[in-house]
């Protein structure tokens, strides 16, 4: 009876180990596909990849104050809408973003017409992102300079690169004014707007990047996407608020 109870005790440790085995191997596998789709979800800490968007709503995040006159603006000035969108130098997303969906964005007939502009707002995951925040302070110094968006390129092509060093190199690569972006840069002159952006897409319900908010500047009517999603999907949105 000893023996028999030794060996039923030998056989639920193994199954125990084996059923942990198991889990470990599960939860590996899952977290390996997880880094090429884009993770587990959304949180505020967290970059969305869109698997679980749109967020449309027709009523709309508060846009109120949104758009200002310093914004960086792509497109024409005076469209009736406005593809706003809260993003984070570092997040691979974002970058997905900018070379798919807002590139296909600036290739459409709504963008080319002048029906519809696109404005670029910073939203730093400063939690998991050491260097996003001081990246878009230097981008905000370019766009001091009228150069956002070639600066926005450069920073996104090299986004494993976002030193000071290296946010200064890009600066001179692009032809800023090195004297005015440094003391810029250096002297956080940017760091206020950056800080206020951040602010304004926290207010529109923005708790990831890339986060869009769609403004039809005529009727007011605004609507809310989040992630790097395919163009089709900004554009269904961008048509429920005509």
């Amino acid at each position: 009876m000893e023996e028999h109870t030794k060996k039923e005790k030998g056989t639920i440790t193994l199954k125990k180990t084996t059923l942990w085995q198991l889990a470990t191997l599960l939860f590996a596998v899952l977290f390996i596909i997880s880094l090429f789709t884009g993770g587990f979800g959304i949180d505020n800490d967290n970059i969305n990849d869109g698997s679980d968007v749109p967020a449309d709503n027709v009523a709309g995040p508060n846009a109120q104050g949104l758009i200002e006159s310093n914004d960086p603006i792509s497109g024409d000035a005076n469209a009736g809408i406005s593809v706003v969108e809260f993003s984070d130098f570092q997040c691979p997303y974002c970058a997905n973003a900018a070379f798919g969906t807002v590139a296909d964005l600036k290739l459409s007939d709504l963008y080319k017409n002048g029906d519809v502009n696109f404005i670029y707002k910073h939203f730093p995951l400063n939690s998991i992102h050491p260097f996003a925040q001081k990246a878009a302070e230097a981008a905000e110094c370019a766009n001091r300079q009228d150069m956002f968006y070639e600066y926005h390129d450069k920073l996104f092509k090299h986004q494993n690169a976002l030193d000071v060093t290296s946010l200064k190199t890009y600066a001179g690569q692009v032809g800023l004014n090195m004297a005015e972006f440094n003391s810029c840069l250096d002297g956080d002159e940017a760091k206020d707007e950056v800080d206020k952006e951040l602010q304004q897409g926290v207010a529109a319900g923005g708790k990831g990047t890339p986060y869009f908010v769609i403004v039809n500047n005529d009727n007011g009517k605004t609507v809310a996407v989040s992630g790097a999603v395919p163009y089709a999907q900004l554009e269904a949105a961008i048509n429920s608020i005509q």
